[in-house]
């Protein structure tokens, strides 16, 4: 996993796979955030199978798909509530980790 820390509750990376969840643990995280809509590219693990893995784990995990470069007040807003919500620290997912990171920006702007 290529993980980049953006803040202290919060770190983002590029697209997981069910076999990378026991990383995902090991790494200290209590949350997931998925923001890669399901179909994006054919060969994507779809956030079904993520989910099912980490609930497994015994990780919360959330599903806020965002259109890459379209980002919509309803998804910052969404972002926003899933990382007041859900227990720290938070790992956040997308294709290549750009609209976590955009995303978390923008909620910040919006404080």
């Amino acid at each position: 996993m290529n993980l980049r820390q953006v803040s202290d509750t919060l770190s983002v990376c590029p697209q997981l796979t069910s076999s990378d969840i026991a990383g995902v643990v090991d790494a200290g995280f209590k949350s997931i955030v998925c923001n890669r809509p399901d179909g994006e590219e054919g060969a994507q693990p779809m956030y079904g199978e993520i989910e099912l893995a980490a609930k497994h784990a015994g990780l919360e995990i959330r599903y806020v798909p965002v259109t890459a470069g379209a980002i919509s007040e309803d998804n910052v807003s969404e972002f926003s509530q899933a990382l007041k919500e859900l227990p720290t620290p938070i790992l956040a997912y997308c294709r290549s980790g750009a609209r976590c990171a955009m995303l978390w920006s923008l909620c910040e702007d919006g404080s």
